[in-house]
């Protein structure tokens, strides 16, 4: 029996390649649009709240149903839901390149997190079924490394999409890079299904799930705009941390009689090495999603730069990243991923500090390159990290 596809081969590296671009266009999006938001927030007259939502809705509904869509796709199929996915995907990006207001785009916003749910942990999944075990490290870490790469051209591809065709060309790309992630995983993209997979779903726990980060985003973006209600944000902090609670001891429940199985088994969490792995990766991709939010913005409200520019200023982390993320992970393997993540940390947080100084008279050589080129090297250490 074939245990699997060797990444070398022609059906391997076609399945690299369905993954590593369907689960790339739902990361590039998350941060190519955050360098047209200055020219949407002028031409659909949207507020800086309004401009977060747009943000924040592709990020929660991804965040609130990634569990769900990898729990689907064990279930009915890894290719079949990740195919819908990326269809899903394309029809919403269609959606948020025709809307007329704000509202509306705020609404294909979310719809386009949901197929990015479906997606991305399809493609991990089938990368992980796939390939015969010697190959899955390397497999994994292509994609995750293409997949940060992808994440990092956002601003720039973005810069120069809203310079040269404007701002709807955004989600407009979208849809040719999904037709051939569709074509690619139908035709060369092996079926596979968790055989183990049975039972209800923990519908309860994906509700909580989706509720918590709901009301605490809510909260934390309402919070500082004038003339909302404190009650209302006050309302909705309640609610997010109590839908937190209920999802841990639901999962814990869940983890402990198996009727639904938990969608986030709590028992793996009884390893200190990976729950802190885990936590510094959420905070550290937490924070780099703040910073390809803030900074373009930032380069182009307050230092003047035009879209283009402001999006070109992030080039060197797309050639460092790809200069030294292998390296990284090279060195972790040999030392072990502790140092590395600790260095790189380090070095990111630096690059943020370098960041503040930005103004009215930044100088891109003196103020900004230097900034991004720290900021570039630790998230190098991170990615590298990431693939032992």
């Amino acid at each position: 029996m074939d245990p699997g596809l060797p990444l070398k081969s022609r059906q391997g590296r076609w399945v690299l390649l369905a993954t590593v671009l369907g689960s790339g266009v739902a990361f590039l999006d998350a941060t190519v649009v955050n360098v047209a938001l200055p020219t949407i927030g002028r031409e659909l007259h949207a507020t800086v709240a309004e401009l977060q939502w747009v943000v924040n809705a592709y990020t929660l509904t991804l965040a609130g149903l990634i569990l769900l869509g990898g729990s689907l796709g064990d279930r009915y199929g890894r290719r079949r839901v990740f195919v819908l996915g990326v269809i899903w995907f394309a029809v919403a990006s269609a959606l948020c390149a025709a809307a007329t207001d704000v509202q509306l785009l705020i609404a294909a916003r979310a719809l386009e997190g949901i197929g990015g749910a479906l997606l991305t942990p399809g493609s991990l999944a089938i990368i992980q079924a796939s390939f015969r075990e010697g190959d899955r490290p390397k497999a994994v870490g292509a994609w995750s490394g293409l997949g940060g790469i992808a994440g990092a051209i956002g601003p720039f591809l973005g810069g120069w999409l809203v310079s040269a065709a404007g701002w709807r060309w955004v989600f407009l790309i979208n849809l040719p890079l999904a037709a051939v992630v569709v074509a690619v995983a139908v035709r060369h993209v092996p079926e596979t299904r968790d055989e183990t997979a049975l039972g209800r779903f923990d519908v309860r726990g994906a509700a909580l799930a989706a509720l918590a980060l709901a009301g605490i985003t809510y909260a934390l973006t309402e919070a500082p705009q004038p003339g909302v209600s404190r009650v209302t944000v006050i309302a909705a902090a309640v609610l997010g941390v109590a839908c937190g609670a209920g999802f841990l001891l639901t999962e814990r429940e869940r983890t402990r009689t198996g009727a639904p199985a938990a969608m986030v088994p709590l028992s793996v969490f009884a390893s200190k090495e990976f729950t802190a792995v885990n936590l510094v990766t959420f905070v550290m991709y937490g924070g780099m999603g703040v910073v390809f939010f803030l900074f373009v913005v930032t380069l182009q409200v307050v230092a003047g730069y035009s879209p283009i520019a402001a999006g070109a200023s992030m080039v060197p982390v797309t050639l460092l990243m790809l200069l030294l993320s292998a390296r990284a992970g090279a060195l972790a393997q040999r030392i072990g991923p502790r140092i590395p993540m600790t260095a790189g940390l380090v070095v990111v947080t630096a690059g943020m500090v370098l960041m503040t100084r930005i103004g009215l008279r930044t100088s891109y050589l003196t103020d900004v390159l230097p900034a991004v080129v720290v900021f570039a090297v630790g998230l190098s250490a991170e990615i590298g990290r990431a693939h032992v």
